[in-house]
């Protein structure tokens, strides 16, 4: 385990390659080019509004506000998900020559992601100003929210890029597998959509308690919730290091595969 670590570690001048080569692709043939960064989560906000508020008639006070929160967070757990899970059989041709650690392409595209939420944020900003909302003092704990969201996005990433190589219709399942946590998660309304007797499913969901501790902090003035961010990341460390320990021992499999 030690030795892996070492190997990703002599290996970061690469693993910076890989993210800005990421950030690079993302746009390359678009006319706008590194303006959709700020402009997709702005038009994310417009549908969702326009949908939500004006023809099914939800909604409430700065709810413009409540949406861009929600969607720019989930916007990089859905990304995320979905390219590192296929981030080691993108880069196959490389592996099958040149040996590196295989955790290190999952690693990349998850803080690839956390670059373009970096453009969310100062879309976040925006609308606080337009609205006249003031975060309190409780905005010191953003970063921290940050963290514990990454932590889970990388043993995400980790698993699912791993599944990935041996299952390819894993592809296929996880739109369907996001599209649930999405439409249960209180991103574009509060609580989700679930019944009142599976309200208690939102409740240990990681990712309203990760949404609704960023609208806390920026929205509210409150305290996030530090319980479930604080199991969130105990479990999610011990995924992370757990899979850190099976890539490890497993790579070999890996190439197998592909």
């Amino acid at each position: 385990m030690r030795t892996y670590l070492l190997e990703i570690f002599k290996r970061k001048d690469l693993l910076f390659y890989l993210v800005r080569s990421g950030l690079k692709a993302e746009h390359r043939n678009s006319f706008l080019g590194y303006f959709w960064w700020l402009l997709d989560p702005l038009l994310n906000v417009v549908i969702y509004y326009f949908l939500v508020s004006t023809i099914l008639g939800r909604g409430g006070e700065n709810f413009a506000v409540f949406l861009v929160i929600g969607l720019v967070a989930w916007r990089w757990i859905s990304t995320t998900i979905n390219t590192s899970s296929k981030s080691i059989l993108k880069y196959s041709s490389i592996i099958n020559q040149v040996y590196m650690p295989k955790s290190m392409f999952p690693l990349a595209f998850t803080f690839t992601q956390l670059f373009n939420f970096g453009f969310g944020i100062i879309v976040v900003a925006i609308f606080l100003v337009v609205y006249g909302i003031m975060p309190g003092w409780e905005v010191i704990f953003l970063p921290l929210i940050i963290i514990v969201q990454l932590i889970l996005l990388i043993a995400v990433s980790f698993i699912l890029a791993y599944v990935t190589i041996f299952i390819r219709d894993m592809e296929h399942l996880l739109s369907h597998v996001t599209r649930v946590f999405f439409y249960s998660s209180p991103i574009i309304w509060e609580g989700g959509r679930l019944p009142d007797e599976y309200q208690w499913v939102v409740e240990i969901n990681p990712v309203a308690i990760i949404i609704e501790s960023y609208r806390d902090i920026l929205m509210y003035q409150q305290m996030p919730n530090f319980t479930g961010l604080f199991v969130i990341t105990v479990v999610s460390a011990l995924v992370l290091f757990g899979m850190l320990k099976y890539y490890s021992n497993n790579e070999h499999k890996i190439i197998k595969a592909l």
